[in-house]
């Protein structure tokens, strides 16, 4: 059998690097509610990957 990929979740600098954005305006986009979803691991904000896209997509096709 296959050893599992590793599910990998992307950082706030993942993210601003992906979308080309500011790190900050990821953190007021949070703040707001209106960026992608992301969540708390400890006290760090970790995002999945899929998701990111997945918002991305729905922002694209608005």
């Amino acid at each position: 059998m296959p050893a599992a990929q590793p599910f990998t979740l992307w950082t706030v600098d993942d993210v601003s690097a992906y979308l080309g954005v500011p790190v900050q305006t990821l953190y007021t986009w949070r703040k707001r509610r209106i960026g992608p979803p992301a969540g708390r691991v400890g006290r760090h904000l970790r995002y999945d990957p899929d998701s990111v896209r997945a918002w991305f997509e729905q922002q694209a096709a608005a």
